[in-house]
């Protein structure tokens, strides 16, 4: 498991580990620092930014490192120079006997850095940067070089991936040190931090709590990833009902139900609420009925995909609510809850619990608050969700956060800019409801489905398609594609 750790929690283990960690951090950082600047012609010149805390003494490690291999320094230093604490102070010493050269924001001359490295403010930073530092980060922000972030990019918030403030260093590369940070991983964070890598500077795991976070990857559903006997049946892979496409929408039910159907469900129906088509002439293997046609208690019920908000919709919600089908909840099904107390009743009451797919408006709706909101802590947001309404929780964005009612949160680090185009979330949901049906567990459904929807866009993208204009059909053979791949590495590893 890859766990992601609080502030509180960093500077708990921070405090009692032992050594000196402020150097192993400018060491750390230096090697990765020598390894981007590998591709840069001998004594490019390195720019780092100092700022007053213990952030500023890692880089002044950093710096004097890069300074003592012949690369020329220059660094920006903010603050009060007897402001430091020991092991920064000591940390400036070196960076001042070293041929670095020190300079201010304000008389920076403009120059083609090979590195800018980020070492202004750490994870304590409690207000937006302004004046001078924040039009250098601007400015900084938009040359062509590569760009390290120490630890987290100033401005950013460590835990929540927003900015504070108006500007955030954007990085092409971040070290985060002693544990990896949620924030990187989410939200602004991804377009922020750049690729993390974590230096946990030798600190012996067994002071570090148990994390209630963590990033997704395949060995927390590889348990699930098996290969298919010979011996078996459409019967045996579960069969899914997906029920939506009122008048105007059946696109999105189509959508759904292909996803399902590539994904290994045996057999899908798609009932509509609206006028639907006979067959699907692409996918003539989806069966196509009326909603009302469909036996709820028989398959695993993906709801709310174009499924509209007439009193039709929201009956048959109501009627699945009450059954014990697996059930996943996206679109206009979140909606309908949202908007009817009954229903908010029911959902947190079934026995078999629920999976729910919203995305940040989505989820606004069911907590009685802003999008804005929601984007603003989105962890507490997922985790809140899941225990109001007892069901396990795939909040979807840059960063999707995937929550159960216990609390416990995994951040999703696959996709892209790609998945922002209508239709994906349908995708998801019917990637959603065919690993159920196959009898998945709910919580490694909703992780192997986040997993594979992220990175069949990054499957899309590394192959020169995307990641504008990609459309939502496209992620579908590509999600089967990695779905027989992970299974057939997981069998094996067995």
């Amino acid at each position: 498991m890859h766990p992601l750790y609080t502030n509180a929690e960093l500077r708990a283990i921070e405090q009692i580990a032992p050594g000196h960690l402020m150097e192993r951090a400018g060491e750390a950082a230096a090697k990765l620092a020598f390894t981007l600047l590998g591709k840069s012609a001998t004594a490019a010149p390195v720019l780092v930014l100092a700022g007053p805390g213990n952030n500023g003494g890692d880089a002044f490690e950093v710096a004097a490192h890069l300074a003592q291999a012949g690369w020329p320094v220059t660094i920006v230093q903010s603050g009060a120079l007897d402001g430091y604490g020991a092991d920064a102070s000591r940390a400036l010493q070196k960076a001042q006997r070293s041929s670095a050269l020190f300079t201010s924001a304000a008389l920076l001359a403009p120059q083609a850095w090979a590195l800018v490295i980020d070492g202004l403010f750490g994870i304590g930073l409690q207000r937006a940067i302004t004046g001078e530092l924040a039009d250098l980060l601007e400015k900084l922000n938009t040359l062509p070089c590569l760009r390290l972030a120490l630890d987290v990019p100033s401005g950013l918030d460590a835990e929540r991936g927003t900015v504070i403030g108006d500007i955030a260093f954007s990085a092409t590369h971040t070290m985060t040190f002693i544990g990896d940070k949620a924030g990187l991983h989410t939200a602004a964070g991804r377009d922020h931090a750049g690729a993390v890598t974590v230096a946990t500077l030798d600190i012996d795991p067994a002071l570090h709590p148990q994390a209630q976070a963590c990033l997704n990857e395949t060995s927390l559903f590889r348990e699930q990833l098996k290969p298919r006997l010979h011996n078996s049946h459409k019967g045996s892979y579960g069969d899914v009902a997906v029920l939506g496409g009122a008048h105007g929408m059946g696109g999105a039910a189509i959508l759904s139900a292909r996803a399902a159907a590539h994904c290994g469900a045996g057999r899908v129906y798609v009932g509509f609420l609206g006028e639907g088509p006979a067959y699907d002439a692409q996918q003539p293997e989806l069966m196509c009925r009326p909603a009302a046609a469909i036996a709820l208690e028989s398959a695993t019920l993906v709801m709310g995909c174009g499924m509209g908000d007439a009193v039709a919709a929201h009956d048959l919600l109501c009627a699945a609510l009450r059954t014990a089908a697996p059930l996943v909840l996206d679109a206009d099904a979140l909606n309908l809850i949202a908007r009817d107390p009954t229903l908010q009743t029911l959902l947190p009451q079934r026995q078999s619990g629920a999976l729910i797919t919203p995305h940040p408006l989505e989820a606004a709706r069911l907590l009685g608050c802003s999008s804005a909101t929601i984007q603003a802590d989105r962890l507490a947001a997922a985790r809140a969700l899941a225990q109001r309404y007892q069901a396990v929780v795939v909040l979807k964005g840059s960063g999707t956060i995937i929550a159960r009612p216990d609390q416990f949160c995994v951040v999703n680090a696959t996709g892209n800019a790609g998945l922002a185009t209508a239709g994906s979330g349908d995708v998801l949901a019917g990637i959603c409801g065919a690993l159920l049906a196959q009898g998945w567990p709910m919580w490694e459904a909703a992780m192997g489905a986040v997993w594979l929807h992220g990175h069949a866009a990054d499957v899309l993208v590394a192959r020169g398609i995307g990641p504008i204009g990609l459309t939502a059909s496209e992620f579908i053979p590509v999600v089967r594609e990695s779905l027989n791949a992970l299974v057939q590495v997981g069998s094996t590893k067995k």
